[in-house]
């Protein structure tokens, strides 16, 4: 499938995960099988127009909500944006972001997370 296919998949994952709602959950509200959410929310399968309409009324949002992919950003991307943020920014506020940065990757290394 096409990138369209993906976003949208990705949309309706995280849409889905904000309503804290299973795949099994969501396949049982939309009346579908689980395996083919699964194969929705990762760009394998595009849903039906019916479904699509199932979707977001379960999840109480507009149709134009599924397909609002703008926050979608390439490694690319993010990575061409956040230079521009390093390379536009005073030295205090680079001071800042490397330790909101490293406060971040040292949590990730915590093994006693919340």
């Amino acid at each position: 499938m096409g990138e369209i296919s993906k976003k949208l998949g990705l949309k309706i994952k995280e849409l889905r995960e904000r309503n804290k709602l299973t795949q099994f959950k969501l396949a049982e509200l939309i009346n579908m099988e689980p395996s083919n959410v699964s194969k929705i929310e990762r760009g394998i399968q595009m849903p039906k127009e019916e479904t699509l309409e199932a979707i977001v009324k379960v999840l109480n949002i507009d149709l134009k909500e599924l397909f609002d992919f703008h926050h979608f950003k390439s490694n690319e991307e993010i990575l061409n944006i956040l230079i521009e943020i390093l390379n536009k920014s005073s030295t205090e506020e680079l001071r800042v972001y490397y330790k909101i940065i490293n406060s971040i990757r040292e949590f990730k290394n915590c093994p006693n997370k919340i």
